[in-house]
C-alpha cells in the first residue's frame, strides 16, 4: 500500500438551513452562512429540498468551496448535524484495505472508526489486500501471530492518519481509530496491561485508542493503563454495574497517574446495545404472557438511557471538578452493537433513540447508511428518563435478571472474539503453508 500522505484540506464554510412556514408544493429556505475566519467571500449555494416521508423534512445542502470557482465540496449529511447541534460524534464500526476507502465516509461525517478481532478476520481473510505484506513477514521470518499484528497496526497507522485533521481541530476530543488487544487476554490482567502498552507503542500515534474489554479481571488493567496515559476504549460493556466499575478504573487512573495535565488522557465507555434485546426478547418469549411479549425490543434502549443518567452523575461533583482543574476529559459513552439483529424492529431502534451530548455512536455499514437515509436528528437520549426506568424495573418484576444477561453476554462477546481471532491465525497459516514459505 501506498503511504498516505497527510491531508490538508481548507477551513470549510458551513451552511444551515431553516424551512419557512411554507406549503410543501412552493418550498422555502433560508440559508445561514457560517464563515469562521471572517472572509469577504463571493460564491455559490446549489440547494436539493427532499421530503421524506415518515420523518421531519429534511433539506440536502450542497455548497461551493469558497473561493468561488466553483468546485463542489463535501456533502452534508444527517451524521454533520448529529456531531454540530446534538453535540454526538458518529463513528464507523468497520475497517479493512485500502484504508483510503474511509474517505468519503470522513466526507459524510464519520468522525472516528472502532475494530475488532472479528472485523481483522472478515477484512484479512475475504481479501488479497494484504497478501504482499503478509508474504513479506514471513520471509522475514516472523511467527504468524507477530504477521497478524504487523497487518493490524499499519491498517491502524493508515487510519490514524486519515483522522489526524479531526484530532487536532478538536483538539484530542475526537478523530480516534481503537484497535483491540489479544481476546485470549481477557481473564489476565497483568497480560492486558504489557500488550496494551505495546500496541500503544507499535502504533505510536496520538489518535490511537487501545481496546480492553470490561472483564472483571481486566477492570485494574484499566485503571493502570489510563494511569499511565494510554488512552483506552474499555468495550465489551453489558450492564449498569460493570459500567459504573468502568467509569471508576478511568477516575482511579487518572488520579494515580500524578500528571500535572491530563487533557491528553481520554478514553470512550463501548456499551453494547442491540445484543440485548437479542437474548432479553428471548427469555420474554419464554415467559409469554402479553405484558412479557409487549416489552420484546424495548430493553436495550432503556438500559441505555440509564447508563446516560449514570454517566451524567458520575461526571459531576467534587472528585470530578478537582480532576478538571487539570485539564481532565470525560469519559464519553459510545453506543456499539447498533445494528439491528431482528429484520422486524426499525432499521435505526439502535441510533436514533440515543441521541445526546458528549456520546459517540459507531455504526456498521447497515447502520450507518440507513441514518443518512432517513434518520431524525434531535436529541432523545433523555428525553424520557422516566419511562426507561418504569421498562427496566417492569423486565425485573418479570424476572429478568440484569445481572446475568450482562454476565452471560460478556461470555459470549469474549468468546466470540476469540473465535475469530483464533480462525484467523488458522486462516493465516493456511495461507503461509500453500505458499511454501513457514510451518508450524
Amino acid at each position: 500500500m501506498a503511504t498516505i500522505s497527510k491531508l490538508s484540506n481548507p477551513t470549510p464554510v458551513t451552511c444551515s438551513i431553516k424551512p419557512s412556514p411554507c406549503k410543501i408544493n412552493n418550498p422555502k429556505c433560508f440559508v445561514h452562512v457560517n464563515n469562521p475566519l471572517n472572509l469577504n467571500l463571493s460564491f455559490s449555494a446549489c440547494l436539493s429540498l427532499r421530503n421524506r416521508p415518515a420523518v421531519e423534512p429534511s433539506f440536502l445542502v450542497r455548497c461551493l468551496h469558497a473561493d468561488g470557482k466553483g468546485a463542489p465540496s463535501k456533502t452534508r449529511t444527517s451524521l454533520h448535524d448529529l456531531y454540530e447541534f446534538q453535540g454526538q460524534s458518529p463513528w464507523y464500526d468497520n475497517l479493512c484495505r485500502p484504508v483510503t476507502d474511509l474517505l468519503p465516509l470522513i466526507d459524510s461525517g464519520v468522525r472516528g472508526v472502532t475494530s475488532n478481532p472479528a472485523i481483522f478476520q472478515k477484512a484479512i481473510s475475504s481479501s488479497n489486500a494484504y497478501n504482499e505484506q503478509f508474504r513479506e513477514l514471513v520471509q522475514a521470518g516472523k511467527d504468524i501471530e507477530s504477521a497478524y499484528w504487523e497487518l493490524v497496526v499499519r491498517d491502524i497507522q493508515d487510519a490514524c492518519k486519515l483522522f489526524e485533521q479531526i484530532y487536532d481541530q478538536t483538539d484530542g476530543g475526537d478523530g480516534y481509530v481503537s484497535v483491540e488487544v489479544s481476546p485470549r487476554l481477557a481473564d489476565d490482567t497483568e497480560g492486558t496491561v504489557e500488550a496494551a502498552k505495546l500496541l500503544h507503542r507499535l502504533v505510536d500515534r496520538p489518535n490511537v485508542y487501545i481496546k480492553i474489554p470490561a472483564t472483571a479481571p481486566c477492570i485494574p488493567s484499566i485503571k493502570k493503563v489510563i494511569s499511565l496515559g494510554i488512552s483506552v476504549n474499555v468495550t465489551l460493556i453489558f450492564s449498569l454495574a460493570r459500567y459504573e466499575a468502568v467509569i471508576d478504573a478511568y477516575l482511579d487512573g487518572l488520579e494515580a497517574s500524578g500528571f500535572g495535565d491530563l487533557s491528553r488522557v481520554t478514553s470512550v465507555a463501548s456499551f453494547f446495545v442491540s445484543r440485548v434485546d437479542t437474548i432479553v426478547d428471548k427469555m420474554l418469549e419464554k415467559i409469554g404472557t402479553p405484558e412479557a411479549l409487549d416489552l420484546r425490543g424495548k430493553a436495550a434502549v432503556a438500559q441505555a438511557a440509564l447508563a446516560y443518567k449514570l454517566y451524567q452523575k458520575k461526571f459531576s461533583g467534587p472528585r470530578w471538578e478537582a480532576l478538571v482543574k487539570k485539564g481532565a476529559k470525560k469519559q464519553r459513552l459510545l453506543w456499539a452493537s447498533t445494528s439491528v439483529k431482528n429484520p422486524a424492529y426499525p432499521d435505526t431502534l439502535y441510533v436514533a433513540p440515543l441521541i445526546g451530548p458528549e456520546t459517540v455512536s459507531t455504526m456498521p455499514d447497515q447502520a450507518l447508511q440507513a441514518f443518512i437515509d432517513h434518520g431524525a436528528v434531535s436529541r432523545t437520549i433523555d428525553t424520557n428518563t422516566s419511562e426507561a426506568e418504569g421498562i427496566y424495573s417492569a423486565l425485573e418484576k418479570l424476572g429478568i435478571d440484569w445481572g446475568y444477561v450482562g454476565f452471560q453476554l460478556e461470555l459470549e462477546g469474549v468468546e466470540s472474539f476469540k473465535k475469530s481471532f483464533d480462525s484467523l491465525l488458522d486462516s493465516l497459516q493456511e495461507k503461509a503453508n500453500s505458499l511454501k514459505l513457514v510451518s508450524l
